[in-house]
């Protein structure tokens, strides 16, 4: 059984007609509204996405709790941004409100067909963003310096202009098929995904790591916390209690953990380490906060 804790949101962006659409449904797996003309995406469309985590899945199996709750992310398709869509352009400044919200944005660029330049694509919307800065009062909100990654839209000859810039690049035509079939097709057909090397980008050009919490042996959690952050820090994201009255907490590697087959074997092997509140949590550490 999973249950989810809401952790932070990615906007989906792009000019008109580039896979926008057909991506996000690949992600959710969700049905959304795919039209061959630029405004069909009005609202955003809003779907949530567990990050991949082979050392949640593995303690879960030591553990054998009642629930595991996985850390996400919360995508948003965000309609076709439009040259001029600072100036309100194709209902620009909905769809820029709308990039303002979101911690993260996924760019993504159409790169195959016919006098298809992606960095032509890139300067459109860098350049839109940018200008509605320019009119921004409240300057900690800029759109033009939130995180980005650059996802190519290829085909699948895998052939591509490579922009001058640091991107990825995934066929999501193909991505949107395979999410439609299931894991014993995939396998058999030998088709492998890249959607969870780009949810794991997305995570990682956030700056956060995570952590897990073990509760009476009936649910394992895992939490994202930004790196470098101290323990009572971490501790308020499970509760404010453990913040505010922070005394000390245990922490194990999970790798540790998954080598002692058990935290009662761990325990016993003297593995959990006692911190106090200068102690800096590591990615993929098992916490018991104690107050």
């Amino acid at each position: 059984m999973y249950s989810y804790l809401m952790s932070f949101s990615v906007g989906i962006i792009g000019l008109p007609n580039v896979g926008k659409s057909t991506f996000f449904k690949a992600l959710t797996k969700k049905q959304v509204d795919i039209a061959s003309y630029p405004f069909t995406t009005i609202d955003p469309n809003v779907g949530v996405v567990s990050v991949p985590d082979e050392a949640l899945k593995k303690i879960s199996e030591i553990i054998k709790p009642e629930k595991t709750t996985p850390t996400i992310i919360e995508f948003l398709d965000i309609a076709g941004l439009v040259k001029g869509a600072h100036k309100g352009e194709g209902l620009g400044n909905q769809f820029l409100a709308q990039i303002r919200e979101c911690d993260a944005i996924i760019h993504v660029v159409r790169a195959f067909g016919e006098n298809t330049d992606p960095e032509d694509d890139i300067k459109t919307i860098k350049t839109e963003l940018e200008l509605k800065d320019m009119e921004a009062k409240e300057k900690e909100n800029l759109l033009s310096k939130k995180p980005v990654i650059y996802l190519l839209n290829i085909d699948d000859q895998g052939q591509y202009q490579k922009p001058n810039i640091e991107h990825l690049a995934i066929n999501i035509k193909e991505e949107a098929e395979m999410s439609e079939l299931s894991e014993k097709e995939v396998q058999e057909l030998e088709m492998k995904s890249k959607l969870d090397r780009i949810i794991l980008a997305c995570y990682d050009i956030l700056d956060l790591i995570t952590f897990y919490t073990i509760v009476k042996l009936k649910e394992v959690r895992a939490w994202t916390v930004k790196k470098g952050s101290l323990a009572p820090t971490a501790g308020g994201k499970v509760h404010s209690d453990f913040q505010e009255k922070f005394i000390k907490a245990e922490v194990i590697s999970s790798e540790k953990l998954i080598e002692a087959e058990s935290l009662a074997k761990a325990r016993e092997k003297g593995l959990l380490k006692t911190v106090g509140k200068d102690y800096i949590i590591k990615n993929k550490e098992v916490v018991e906060f104690k107050i």
